[in-house]
């Protein structure tokens, strides 16, 4: 084979360890009998002469860095030497809510999309279902709790892509908004149940008597709170991916079918079927004219609406059970590595605050050995107690 000219352009970029040392052992072996010309620009440089401390990555051994002149410098003691500074504070303004509903609510064309998907359901509901048998007022409020539940799913379905780029906004623009906007796109979901329940109400008292009462439209809101609202928690408020989000959220719904007995009154088999109680389609067939008599275990009356609204918040309750437990333990994960960071507090690291940050590294570095020297003390303390 001839000898070829073999140009490389910044070959290790963006290249993981493991692959390192593959394109090195490639690369020695066309060494042999090629010449190679590496492609590179003057960026580094000019960068470097802009910077005030440098630190410079080894694609070999990721354990270690140099810093500025200081040779292999322990990488995780670096991180944190490099920790200096006040926490970012994340504020609201009035300028990120009037943003918020330019472009979440008043030009949303998702929002329009959902509106019209609505009119053309609950309108061919009305031609279909219009003059319903009272007898059949089971089933008309389950075909108008499916149609509000595909009404809003568009929404729900949403909700994981639009965290997902927030959050990246957020870090990427180090804007305040992330908390707020959640909050906002929370309130604006929980606005659109709510309004499509009123649709679904009025739908549904236009094709059949007997269920004007007011508590008849609370229970269709509960209803639909306790199969949506976990898509929202877990859509939102949770780091997971799309997939996971669809399967657990879903889950109320398929249980709900499976355990509340209301899609068969007194069916199933003991002890399982007493897990009907905590589902709030059960109370609310507890409230429908012909169908009550069939349900069994109903609660009297006065109690029957509180447990209703109860039930359906057991999903919340639980996700912020959840999540509680989550954070102690992230508490507990945080103390002690706070007290791991106390032992790289010696001469080293001292020495790396000021080079790196003057006076104010120093500064630093001393209220770090206050902090995190009582940390460390209060970490022994708790292995301790549990040894």
């Amino acid at each position: 084979m001839e000898d070829l000219l073999i140009v490389l352009d910044e070959p290790f970029a963006g290249v993981t360890d493991d692959f390192v040392p593959f394109i090195k052992e490639r690369l020695e072996e066309m060494r042999k009998k090629h010449n190679i010309v590496l492609v590179t620009n003057d960026h580094v440089e000019a960068l470097t002469k802009m910077s005030d401390n440098t630190i410079t990555v080894s694609a070999i051994d990721r354990s270690v860095v140099k810093i500025n002149d200081r040779e292999r410098v322990d990488r995780t003691k670096a991180i944190y030497a490099l920790g200096v500074g006040d926490n970012y504070s994340r504020k609201a303004s009035t300028e990120e809510l009037a943003f918020f509903w330019d472009v979440e609510v008043r030009s949303n064309a998702g929002l329009m999309q959902i509106a019209v998907f609505n009119t053309f359901c609950f309108a061919l509901f009305l031609a279909t279902f219009w003059n319903s048998s009272r007898d059949s007022a089971a089933l008309v409020l389950v075909a108008g709790g499916i149609i509000a539940f595909f009404g809003i799913n568009p929404a729900l379905l949403s909700l994981v892509e639009w965290r997902n780029a927030m959050m990246e906004e957020s870090e990427a623009l180090m804007h305040g908004s992330r908390e707020t906007n959640r909050t906002l796109k929370t309130l604006l979901t929980i606005s659109l149940i709510v309004i499509i329940s009123l649709v679904e109400f009025g739908c549904v008292n236009a094709v059949i008597n007997g269920l004007e009462d007011f508590k008849f439209w609370v229970a269709m809101v509960m209803d639909s709170v306790s199969m949506t609202f976990p898509l929202i928690c877990l859509g939102l408020y949770t780091s997971m991916p799309f997939q996971a989000v669809q399967i657990l959220g879903s889950l109320p719904f398929l249980l709900m079918i499976f355990l509340s007995t209301t899609f068969s009154p007194g069916a199933g088999v003991e002890v399982i079927k007493e897990l009907r109680y905590i589902f709030a389609r059960f109370y609310w067939w507890c409230m429908i004219p012909g169908v009550q008599d069939d349900m069994e275990g109903c609660p009297d009356e006065d109690l029957n609406i509180l447990y209703l609204v109860l039930s359906g918040f057991i999903g919340v309750v639980v996700f912020v059970f959840i999540k509680l437990l989550n954070r102690a333990s992230a508490a507990s994960k945080s103390l002690e590595q706070a007290g791991k960071l106390a032992d790289m507090l010696d001469d080293e690291f001292e020495q790396l605050q000021v080079e790196l940050f003057g006076e104010k590294g120093l500064r630093h570095f001393k209220h770090m050995q206050s902090t995190y020297s009582n940390a460390s003390t209060h970490s022994r303390r708790s292995n301790e107690e549990k040894v």
